[in-house]
């Protein structure tokens, strides 16, 4: 870490419109916490939520926040809490006026001091995201501020570019950040010094050596209580688009000059240039059986809360290698895990002894897990074979670290002005038109069981292989 890393951030105004909503609740307020307890917020800062309507008095706002927090938050500190709490407030707004807002904005800038920032969070439905960004260009909000827009960037590739353009007329792209919360997980960072630090792992990672690559990311959970988000989003747009394909370009990227934002950004960029558009005759869509029967479903809604599908990147690693992505709702666990098969050896010599693919699967939970499968003589007279698996727990490995939870990472970067682990207006672009195909002709949804892996068509999507996930 460089010393400006180390240096404590000026003075910031943080501005959550949706204070209210789920994310909010779950993850930003519990983000914000973590980062004071851990002294890692400016010595001065305010935090002013914002919304349609109020929740009452900044009093109440504070209490539902702290509710929230004893919820999400396990051991809170009273002495931490109470003095983070005391720098929230709450002023309503809408699209169509904002005055109220810049005000309070403008008078909290000028409490803290002449160097304080203003970073703005927009977490709201994508459909209001552009009338937002109006309305924060039109009071002049934006000047001099950092914006997170929170995903999907739009709901395909027209609006999306609508968005982009609405972005530009008031926010330079240094400005702007476009948050997805995996790329800000621990273990997905680490992908890259699993690849680039090793040069076992760099070797293989090819079509020479490799049969296919799964991205797996199922759920238990259910939609409740976000039934009208899923109605208007689905889980392809959701996942897919975003989280799932961001990944995969954390896989598939060439070795970049450097770490830094530029040089990531551009390495990701060529892995989507070099996607084909997704074929809607090799994606499985799936809705759960009891959907229609969650909170604002409608009867005959046919959204997707499961995704399966294949995708290739046409470059001369990756050529002819398969990506399998597969997520979804009240599935049969709850996992994020990165599958890479690797190609069996002729295995005559060893006569008809069972033998396992070579796998190495890296477990995305907020601690880095590595499993590799591999196969071994077993004991005994004869020279039969039998599969080993070797397991690393980062968490095992240095238990005095603690690992940032991903909005606590990326929302530290926004402070410090760190674009690296935030999507490009380009990459967003490019991976709408591998998507639209999809858009325009959505396959047939099937339904499938709670707790269940989805509908047989996903099942055999993988081939003979079949998905690493259940666990054999």
């Amino acid at each position: 870490m460089t010393a400006d890393e180390h240096a404590k951030p000026v003075p910031h105004v943080f501005v959550l419109f949706g204070a209210t909503g789920d994310l909010a609740k779950r993850k930003l307020f519990p983000g914000l916490y973590h980062l004071a307890a851990a002294d890692r917020l400016p010595g001065e800062y305010a935090v002013i939520g914002s919304g349609r309507h109020s929740p009452g008095s900044d009093d109440e706002f504070r209490d539902n926040v702290r509710s929230g927090l004893n919820q999400f938050v396990d051991d809170l500190d009273d002495d931490v809490t109470r003095k983070f709490l005391s720098r929230l407030s709450f002023q309503t707004s809408s699209a169509d006026d904002g005055a109220d807002l810049a005000a309070v904005v403008s008078a909290a800038r000028e409490r803290l001091g002449h160097d304080a920032r203003t970073v703005i969070y927009l977490s709201v439905p994508p459909t209001a995201m552009q009338s937002m960004i109006g309305m924060l260009g039109r009071e002049r909000l934006t000047a001099g501020a950092r914006v997170i827009i929170e995903k999907p960037f739009g709901t395909d590739l027209a609006s999306s570019r609508d968005l982009d353009a609405a972005l530009k007329e008031v926010l330079d792209e240094e400005q702007v950040y476009r948050i997805d919360h995996f790329l800000g997980k621990e273990a997905v960072q680490n992908i890259l010094a699993l690849r680039f630090a090793n040069s076992l792992m760099e070797s293989a990672w090819n079509r020479e050596h490799l049969v296919s690559v799964q991205i797996d990311v199922p759920e238990t959970l259910t939609v409740e209580g976000r039934g009208s988000f899923y109605e208007s989003t689905g889980c392809f747009r959701d996942m897919i688009s975003t989280h799932l394909c961001q990944v995969l370009g954390f896989i598939a990227m060439e070795a970049p000059v450097h770490l830094d934002a530029m040089s990531l950004r551009n390495e990701k960029t060529k892995v989507f240039a070099a996607m084909r558009p997704l074929d809607p005759q090799r994606v499985i869509y799936g809705q759960y059986d009891g959907y229609r029967d969650e909170d604002d479903i409608a009867e005959d809604s046919s959204v997707e809360t499961f995704v399966a599908l294949e995708a290739f990147v046409d470059t001369e690693r990756w050529q002819g290698v398969p990506f399998y992505l597969r997520t979804g709702k009240a599935l049969g666990a709850t996992r994020r895990t990165i599958t890479l098969t690797f190609r069996t050896p002729p295995l005559g010599r060893f006569g008809e002894s069972a033998c396992q693919p070579n796998q190495l699967v890296l477990e995305l939970s907020d601690s880095p897990e590595f499993q590799l499968s591999l196969n071994a003589k077993r004991p005994g007279p004869d020279l039969d074979l039998l599969p080993l698996q070797l397991q690393l727990n980062l968490a095992d490995e240095d238990i005095e670290d603690t690992p940032l939870e991903a909005y606590e990472r990326l929302l530290l970067d926004v402070m410090r002005g760190d674009q690296t682990l935030f999507t490009r207006a380009d990459e967003v672009d490019r991976l709408w038109q591998i998507c639209q195909p999809v858009l325009d002709s959505p396959p047939k949804v099937a339904s499938y069981a709670r707790g269940s892996w989805g509908p047989q068509e996903a099942l055999a999507l993988a081939g003979p292989d079949g998905w690493r996930l259940p666990d054999e």
